[in-house]
């Protein structure tokens, strides 16, 4: 009777999100990356059309991933981005080539940062680092599967197919996994080395959404979020239970 009840609770109009993953296309400290020149001409279109493609959701909030700190800083940049086209941009790859290309095109007004990076540092290598542990061969088995997984994504020919696929229920899985939940293998007797490595990952991309969830917002607003994949697959899980915001299908936008 009371789960009933929760599902019939009425919270209104939901803001509508589309949350969207990509690699970083200016270098990145990541682990894994995925070779992009932001000078090549081909790519440079290929990301203009992504971003036009993108602009059809017709955002009025822009999230990326930058922290709230440098928000007078990015809007600064974005402001001069659009009123002059000779401007160089501050904020370089997927920020410059596709959230403010989409901003301009769409014209909204502002961008937020929602990042975190207070509690970023982390021992992501703990799988294969840590001594004598219960259990290594499930970590060590599963990310020689996921990390071929994952190389597909350089092998694909376009951006715009290397960001679809990077948008997949499978690749979020497979990060979240990588990044944060396999590391609960990896333990010594009787202690949590390996997921007490994985709360700190946890606690970053609850923090993001904690950040998000500080941004004045109606519900006449459109929210399109960019960043890296991993951060995408974690917001994911946290808006699509949210009785404040509707997720949005990529597919809908990027064809």
């Amino acid at each position: 009777m009371i789960f009933i009840l929760f599902l019939s609770i009425s919270y209104g109009q939901k803001i509508k999100v589309l949350n969207v993953g990509t690699f970083h296309m200016a270098g990145t400290t990541d682990a894994r990356k995925v070779e992009f020149d932001v000078n090549d001409k081909n790519r440079i279109e290929e990301t203009n059309e992504i971003a036009r493609m993108l602009a059809q959701f017709k955002p009025t909030v822009i999230c990326v991933e930058v922290v709230p700190s440098e928000n007078e800083g990015i809007n600064l940049d974005y402001s001069k981005f659009i009123t002059d086209p000779n401007h160089k941009a501050n904020y370089k790859g997927e920020i410059e080539l596709i959230a403010y290309q989409v901003g301009k095109l769409a014209g909204v007004k502002r961008i937020y940062g929602i990042d975190e990076q207070a509690t970023a540092s982390y021992n992501y290598f703990i799988w294969k680092e840590l001594q004598d542990q219960v259990d290594s061969l499930t970590s060590i088995n599963y990310m020689k599967a996921a990390f071929k997984g994952f190389d597909e994504v350089d092998e694909l020919p376009s951006t715009i197919s290397k960001i679809k696929l990077m948008n997949t229920k499978e690749y979020w899985e497979a990060s979240i996994n990588v990044n944060a939940d396999i590391l609960t293998h990896n333990a010594t007797q009787g202690n949590f080395e390996g997921a007490d490595e994985a709360a700190k990952f946890y606690r970053r991309n609850l923090r993001i959404y904690s950040n998000l969830n500080q941004i004045p917002l109606s519900e006449n607003d459109r929210v399109f979020i960019l960043m890296g994949a991993t951060h995408t697959a974690f917001l994911n899980e946290f808006i699509k239970r949210s009785p404040k915001y509707e997720l949005i299908d990529l597919t809908d936008y990027l064809k």
